[in-house]
């Protein structure tokens, strides 16, 4: 029971830190020289810098700030479910199964899924010349690894602290 509760909260770390740098990290979209995040748009200069400039595309301002939203709560939602399944692991009877924990991991999964998906169906459609970057693709990891443990939190059971 050790093991398998030391790989859950190494699953569950992992998930808050791609949950984090999906977040935080300037990659969702990625040119040879312009590196596009859900935060602002960063432009290579001839010194070789990086120059931060805002998102220019204002008609969808909407959409982004759902991005926006989406993403921090599914950290939030990610961090607050480490809490509640420490709280559990002391105060839930034996033999009960960790639903609370699972059901923050399910919200987690459902806003960084809701995030990328949104991300994926409103910007750079037209854009021929860029690629997904690195964030864009640890979402989508998250959005998985978020699902695996909310369900592995929902069928165990406590045995014993």
């Amino acid at each position: 029971m050790l093991e398998l509760l030391a790989a859950l909260l190494v699953l569950h770390l992992s998930c808050i830190a791609l949950l984090l740098a999906a977040t935080i990290n300037n990659a969702w979209w990625m040119t040879n020289k312009v590196s596009t995040d859900i935060w602002a748009r960063w432009t290579l200069q001839a010194d070789g810098g990086w120059n931060y400039t805002e998102i220019p595309n204002v008609s969808a301002k909407e959409y982004l700030q759902a991005v926006q939203a989406s993403s921090v709560l599914a950290c939030i939602f990610c961090i607050l479910g480490l809490i509640v399944f420490v709280a559990q692991l002391y105060t839930l009877p034996k033999g009960r199964r960790f639903i609370f924990t699972a059901a923050f991991q399910l919200m987690a999964c459902v806003c960084i899924m809701i995030a990328a998906s949104i991300y994926t169906d409103i910007f750079h459609k037209d854009e021929a010349d860029g690629w997904y970057g690195v964030s864009f693709v640890l979402a989508w990891i998250s959005v998985c690894l978020t699902l695996v443990s909310s369900v592995i939190y929902c069928t165990m059971r406590k045995k014993t602290v």
